[in-house]
């Protein structure tokens, strides 16, 4: 073989160790790649099989634990319950009642508790006087009687108590339907007394200012939104609007420096959007009892539309203290502030001697 024939074999020679080489060598890399790319698929099934795995586990031990509380809800209130009250009357002499009356004293505590023990009894009697009216509690409380075998000679004040008692968790009752009725009222604008108390908001807040007309841009002066105020009634009906009134004729002066704060240059709100809101605040607390604690420890006896209304205005001045000590960045984030604001309110509702009156500063 020549030499000139020898180059060119040895030359396919070379290039073919040196593809066998470099395919050898991109298949170990691929290799890699794929059983690098496997681990981490199956990582990742891991994780999220075992994460899942994790949160069913979480879910049956709350579902169980939901399951057990139901059955000792039912054996208690069926059983259980019933059996430890005849094994105490027996012991002490007492219903749960007289109990009641004779370890608490006038006020939320006393009252919740009532309200409970009225609920959970099997007899019909009892719950029946959780729908009492004003005028037919004295019939409920003298059933009751009847039916607990209470010895009045030996507790006098048992009477007293649970008229007290009944009147506050009923007179409850009719003051949300009759706040209910007034949200559920709308404004109407053809209505001579709707249009009278609107012009009395305005005298009230803006006594020196003439309203040039009906429909004006003036009403922004005050926190509306547009040149006509009952767009923004809407929401709680007449209740917003008599709630404003409410605040600025018992509370003028202070419903006036409120006014004045809602004009800040930086901090500023518009004040009867803001006092709107506030009316759906305290209808909610009061729709989902929060501020059942509140009236009983306020009113001994039935709570009305007016001790409803000076709750608002407490929340009204107090609202406007909280918002400038928080000095929030933007009006904006009033949802946030406003919020804020409401667990701080649903917080102290929960405490049993709770009374939530507006307090007024020394400067005012």
């Amino acid at each position: 073989m020549t030499y000139f024939r020898l180059v060119p074999l040895l030359w396919r020679r070379r290039r073919l160790r040196f593809e066998c080489r470099r395919r050898l060598s991109d298949w170990r890399k691929n290799a890699g790649i794929v059983k690098t790319a496997d681990c981490v698929i199956n990582l990742f099934w891991q994780l999220f099989f075992g994460f899942h795995g994790l949160l069913l586990i979480c879910l049956a031990i709350h579902y169980i634990q939901k399951m057990f509380l139901s059955i000792w809800h039912y054996l208690h209130t069926t059983f259980f319950r019933y059996w430890l009250k005849w094994l105490i009357r027996q012991v002490t002499g007492k219903c749960e009642l007289q109990r009641i009356f004779h370890s608490f004293i006038q006020g939320a505590t006393r009252a919740i508790k009532t309200e409970y023990s009225l609920e959970a009894s099997k007899s019909k009697v009892l719950r029946d006087a959780l729908q009492a009216k004003e005028d037919t509690v004295d019939n409920h409380i003298t059933q009751i009687v009847k039916q607990k075998k209470i010895q009045l000679e030996k507790d006098a004040e048992f009477k007293v108590n649970l008229k007290v008692c009944l009147l506050q968790i009923c007179g409850y009752k009719k003051l949300m339907k009759n706040v209910e009725d007034l949200r559920k009222q709308v404004f109407d604008s053809e209505n001579d007394e709707h249009e009278a108390l609107l012009m009395k908001l305005w005298k009230l807040l803006m006594p020196n200012v003439e309203l040039d007309s009906r429909i004006s841009k003036q009403w922004g002066d005050i926190g509306f939104q547009g040149d006509d105020p009952k767009t923004d009634f809407r929401g709680m009906g007449m209740l917003g609007l008599a709630n404003l009134v409410f605040f600025s004729e018992h509370y003028p002066e202070v419903a006036r420096q409120v006014l004045s704060h809602s004009n800040h240059p930086k901090l500023g709100y518009s004040y009867a959007i803001v006092g709107i809101n506030l009316t759906e605040m305290a209808y909610s607390l009061l729709s989902s009892g929060a501020l059942k604690p509140h009236f009983y420890n306020l009113v001994p006896g039935s709570p009305q539309l007016e001790h409803f209304q000076r709750f608002y205005s407490y929340l009204v001045y107090e609202f406007d203290k909280f918002w400038f000590q928080e000095e929030p960045e933007s009006i904006m984030l009033f949802n946030q502030y406003r919020e804020k604001f409401h667990e701080k309110v649903k917080r102290l509702l929960q405490q049993p001697s709770v009374l939530l009156v507006l307090t007024l500063d020394s400067e005012i």
